[in-house]
């Protein structure tokens, strides 16, 4: 073991200084493991309730209150691989708990990892000010237009060094872990020039080797029109494709690329002409959608079958029904519209209409500087009208559904991560329930307890 150990800690020599270095070592002392090193044998038994979320795809429509309940549960992981689970004693009946790390769930819940589907984790500076403004009644928008907003990050981001990005980035990523989260998407968009864009990228590339937590990552160049090319978006997109979308491709620093459609930011004509180009460099596609007013994101992202589309609060009713046959999952950020004073958006009538709905916090540092995961679920739960099963439903299997993970996190089955979180409480119900604090006691990614809230 011990050698393996020193083998990782040579990897970091990857790294391009000595504090790039030093950050490295210390998380993987602090973990105790290294993306799939040092994985524990582990057996969880006795759970109150097992709350698998069963499914390898997302969860449309009706489908999402179905979250498989085992009462009296237990799961079996090895080698961070969940190996099998059911009821406690059909489980012990068949594996020797001396072979294993145990933890004995009485009384406990235990759930998969959440999957936070939308953020913008990597950023400097804050925008504390601009919060202050909107209390007293400016709008979004009229933030934007006098230079506040995503530009006013820019600056800020781009003065910031790599290791400072990283520093930021591995103490937002280890307060998700006490929230629950084991899968995270993360999203570019605060350089809006190909040096800065790229350097975002390569941190949580770089963050994603080193944190217990997955990132998917997502290039976002085209969240705003910087000041270099004011009064020239079309110029702005031809730079995007032309200059900085071949060389993500070419680094291999995105799986997504999402655009900001909407009213003073990119139309729906630019943002397909961006999204077709994206395509064709194998990037997958997601979209910031009829957030300030309907402009026809949603229909734009059931034309192209875009993987999600996001925030969605004033989303048409045709749209709606679009994204739902085409499949498109939507992705909702309760928390956003929150902090904004806008209508949520409405996820009754989606789930309703057919649709899958994931849930995101969108942590930033402008619109929404929280990626409180009990405070998203109660706004899911009290004012969408969402049942505590669809809100989890929301949280695992759907939001692994919409960073294209479904397939190997978001629910308690035999062949994927063993990615668990344990509650406090002996039910998810005691997410709405105990309302806007955080329940999770332990937090396991991969068959290692990554957490453990005192």
């Amino acid at each position: 073991m011990l050698n393996r150990y020193l083998i990782i800690l040579d990897l970091s020599c990857f790294f391009i200084n000595d504090e790039c270095k030093n950050i490295f070592e210390k998380f993987v002392i602090k973990y105790k493991c290294y993306k799939g090193v040092f994985m524990s044998n582990l057996l969880i038994k006795n759970a109150n309730e097992l709350v698998t979320c069963s499914g390898k795809t997302a969860k449309y429509g009706k489908e999402m209150s179905d979250i498989h309940v085992i009462e009296d549960g237990a799961v079996v992981i090895e080698d961070g691989i969940i190996k099998d689970l059911g009821k406690t004693a059909d489980i012990l009946s068949k594996y020797d708990e001396k072979k294993y790390e145990v933890i004995d769930a009485k009384g406990k819940a235990v759930l998969p990892g959440f999957v936070d589907s939308h953020t913008h984790f990597v950023f400097g500076g804050y925008r504390a000010d601009e919060f202050s403004w909107r209390l007293r009644g400016d709008s979004y928008m009229d933030i934007m237009n006098r230079g506040g907003g995503i530009v006013s990050s820019v600056t800020a981001t781009r003065e910031a060094s790599e290791e400072e990005l990283i520093e930021r980035g591995l103490e937002r990523l280890d307060s998700m872990l006490a929230f629950g989260v084991t899968s995270v998407e993360g999203k570019s968009g605060y350089g809006l020039d190909k040096e800065t864009e790229l350097k975002q990228l390569r941190v949580m590339k770089k963050l994603n080797e080193i944190h217990p937590i997955d990132i998917s990552i997502t290039f976002m160049g085209a969240h705003a029109t910087p000041k270099e090319f004011a009064g020239r978006t079309d110029d702005y997109v031809d730079f995007i494709i032309d200059e900085v979308l071949p060389e993500v491709a070419k680094e291999n620093l995105a799986e997504f690329f999402d655009v900001f459609c909407e009213q003073n930011v990119f139309s729906v004509e630019q943002s397909r002409k961006m999204y077709l180009k994206a395509k064709e460099y194998g990037l997958k596609l997601k979209i910031h959608a009829d957030e300030i007013v309907q402009l026809g994101g949603a229909e734009l992202a059931a034309e192209l079958g875009l993987v999600s589309a996001d925030h969605l609060l004033h989303a048409s009713d045709q749209g709606i029904k679009a994204m739902a046959e085409k499949k498109v999952i939507s992705t909702l950020l309760p928390t956003t519209a929150f902090c904004l004073k806008e209508p949520f958006a409405r996820a009754r009538m989606m789930i309703d209409s057919g649709s899958a709905v994931a849930l995101g916090t969108d942590f930033n540092p402008g619109s929404n500087f929280t990626n409180s995961i009990p405070l998203m679920f109660a706004l899911a739960s009290i004012y969408m009208n969402m049942s505590p099963e669809e809100a989890v439903t929301a949280m695992t299997i759907n939001g692994a559904a919409a960073v294209d993970r479904a397939d190997k996190v978001g629910s308690i089955d035999i062949g994927k991560k063993g990615d668990i979180v344990i509650l406090k409480y002996p039910s998810f119900r005691f997410l709405p329930y105990h309302t806007g604090v955080n329940i999770v006691e332990k937090t396991i990614k991969e068959g290692k307890v990554v957490r453990e809230n005192k």
